[in-house]
């Protein structure tokens, strides 16, 4: 599985709420760091962050693109229930067929169209 494959499996995984699927991608020292949260470790991002796919009403990836030989770069874009659509930019690392680190940067509300 290529490295983009893997964090397409991590984001099909949070969709699906399959915890057991997402405990598998993460590597046992992956850390999590966005606007809301820093640098926070595996077990706190599954009981904290891992758990709020139900705000979403859809969640689409624009793209997704190897930068290096580790990391890779996605963007996507969601609509929360409440109909408020964003666009995000999540920068991850893998290695060993794991996710070792994921940079969040929050974008702003996008407007429909």
């Amino acid at each position: 599985m290529s490295h983009v494959d893997v964090v397409r499996a991590a984001f099909a995984a949070y969709l699906a709420q399959d915890r057991t699927a997402m405990d598998r991608l993460l590597a046992e020292d992956y850390v999590f760091t966005s606007p809301q949260d820093d640098h926070i470790g595996k077990a706190a991002f599954l009981e904290v962050c891992f758990p709020t796919a139900d705000r979403l009403h859809r969640q689409e990836i624009l793209d997704a693109v190897p930068l290096d030989d580790e990391q890779v770069c996605m963007r996507y874009e969601y609509e929360l229930t409440t109909g408020e659509r964003h666009r995000n930019v999540e920068v991850t690392t893998v290695r060993d067929g794991r996710l070792t680190e994921t940079q969040v940067y929050f974008g702003g509300r996008f407007p429909q169209g």
